[in-house]
């Protein structure tokens, strides 16, 4: 594939927040610890301070992959490799994570971990003496099935009808043989589409727990870079966690801190991405993942006839931390505290939301990752390729809205001048020396010279508008092919990254797909990437 880049802020899909923080704008600066880039990470080195038991974590991944390994190939080995590489004191990870999203969800989820394993490589050529691991965090605590039950590959949404309540990843995926059978038909069988039909098949049919089946598919997919899958739903690594899971249900530090930092970054006009709870807990077992609140003197898990004391709590807690459930913004700090972890590659809203959290890791004293915004990419097969190869367009037009495209292409190939700009100037001329002899007679005058000098304005544009619409209808034929091309590549008016899922690419191209992605993103080079085949 050929590679081409172009800036975020050029796209117009990514927000002022996340550009200003690519940028290094002097009022982020506090929000963060340190810039995504090699000075920043040399650094972090310096002083990286990690909390989490790093032989326990080693322990507890290898026994997690003891669920996939009769049914995985050998790339195995180099995922086990990476485990035991976490043991050393010179080893660190880099971190992204990602919902349980049926066959991989949206393409962007292949970026993120792509990101993170190029990221791994480009940090140990320029810091030799130490381990970088790739590490894909599974969401698994998350109960939101409705936004991981589907995924939208050739135009076709492939649903997995049940209801379901609980932790996505202990739910029994036993009941998806009509979206699989779906999904596998659109794979069709040309290709590489029996290779993926056969990886999916058996990550949703030999599995009991979608965790699991998550965790075949990708490495699968990864395993041959070493990429390591974590379940922090986990009762051993929770229990590490569980002072500060303590202090922070009884003491309510988090909602104290993050709303006075979102306070502070609304002032700035950053869209704030999450908002905390009293109470940033759920309490958590087999089918339930109830809110924990603070009603009454007493600890209330929400729709249930649980509660405790504070006494009772602590003791449930110590015995039972795995009861206990981080939300979005004390997630980050369980992952901190358990991982020997200096960057979290996400997206752009990620990126924002993370923001909102350094002041709580300062509490706790557990030092905040380097923010990695992941690669974000579009992929243009040779048919599209081709017809914007015809119509002459730059790739960076490609992001604007097709009828921009129109009226862009239709100026620059019509043959006749559809531009009144040196008309409208040729007239400014003359209003000048009307508003001129105007206020010689009555100054007052003025403003009514400058008020029919508008309305001749707007009236010019109007025209040159419908000069434009006009001369669209010659072009009818050629400019159908823009729509077609963004259809094509922008699905719903989307990025493609943000709607279609990876599995008809890589029935097209195979493993190679993936390291054609690993070979051509480059993670602290911050540039959308444009993938051309050829």
């Amino acid at each position: 594939m050929d590679a081409s880049c172009i800036s975020y802020k050029e796209t117009g899909y990514f927000s002022q927040t996340v550009v200003d923080y690519l940028d290094d704008k002097s009022e982020l600066r506090q929000y963060y610890s340190h810039r995504p880039d090699l000075e920043g990470f040399k650094a972090l080195l310096q002083h990286k301070k990690v909390t989490g038991d790093r032989n326990l974590l080693a322990k507890v991944l290898t026994h997690q992959y003891h669920a996939i390994s009769e049914l995985t190939a050998n790339n195995l080995q180099f995922v086990q490799a990476n485990i035991d590489l976490l043991k050393s004191p010179h080893t660190y990870t880099i971190t992204t994570g990602h919902q349980l999203n049926i066959f991989g969800g949206p393409l962007y989820f292949i970026y993120k971990i792509v990101t993170a394993i190029k990221l791994a490589r480009q940090l140990k050529e320029n810091f030799p003496d130490k381990n970088f691991v790739p590490v894909y965090w599974m969401a698994s605590e998350d109960h939101d099935f409705a936004e991981i039950n589907y995924t939208n590959i050739g135009g076709k949404k492939v649903h997995w009808w049940y209801e379901a309540s609980g932790a996505t990843g202990r739910i029994n995926p036993d009941t998806m043989r009509q979206a699989l059978n779906q999904y596998k038909g659109v794979l069709g069988l040309d290709h590489h589409a029996h290779e993926l039909a056969e990886i999916v098949e058996t990550a949703y049919t030999k599995f009991d727990r979608l965790a699991d089946a998550t965790r075949y598919m990708v490495n699968a997919l990864f395993g041959q870079y070493g990429l390591v899958i974590i379940d922090a739903d986990d009762h051993q690594l929770k229990k590490q966690f569980a002072d500060i899971m303590e202090q922070d249900i009884i003491g309510q530090n988090s909602f104290e801190n993050i709303t006075a930092t979102n306070a502070q970054l609304e002032k700035l006009g950053v869209h704030i991405q999450v908002n905390p709870r009293e109470i940033n807990f759920f309490y958590l077992v087999d089918g339930l993942r109830e809110r924990l609140v603070f009603e009454d003197d007493r600890y209330k898990v929400l729709n249930t006839e649980i509660s405790y004391t504070k006494y009772e709590l602590q003791k449930e807690i110590n015995t039972y931390p795995e009861r206990f459930s981080p939300n979005v913004v004390m997630r980050p700090l369980y992952q901190e505290y358990i991982l020997p972890n200096i960057a979290y590659v996400g997206g752009g809203a990620e990126v924002v939301y993370w923001l909102e959290l350094k002041s709580n890791f300062e509490h706790y004293k557990v030092d905040f990752p380097i923010l990695i915004l992941r690669n974000s990419g579009l992929i243009i097969p040779k048919q599209s390729a081709s017809k914007i190869a015809r119509m002459e367009l730059e790739i960076a037009e490609l992001f604007k809205s097709a009828d921009d495209i129109k009226k862009s292409w239709v100026k620059k190939h019509s043959e006749n001048e559809l531009s009144l700009r040196g008309e409208w100037h040729e007239l400014q001329q003359v209003f000048e020396k009307i508003k001129q002899r105007s206020f010689k007679i009555d100054p007052t005058l003025s403003k009514s010279s400058s008020a029919v000098e508008a309305r001749l304005e707007h009236a010019i544009n109007n025209l040159e508008k419908k000069l434009i619409k006009a001369e669209k209808k010659n072009y009818h034929t050629r400019l159908e092919q823009i729509d077609h091309i963004k259809c094509e590549l922008f699905p719903k008016d989307s990025l493609q990254e943000r709607s279609e899922n990876f599995g008809l690419f890589y029935v097209k191209w195979g493993q190679s797909f993936i390291d054609e992605l690993v070979r051509n993103f480059e993670p602290l080079d911050f540039k959308f990437t444009v993938l051309t085949e050829q």
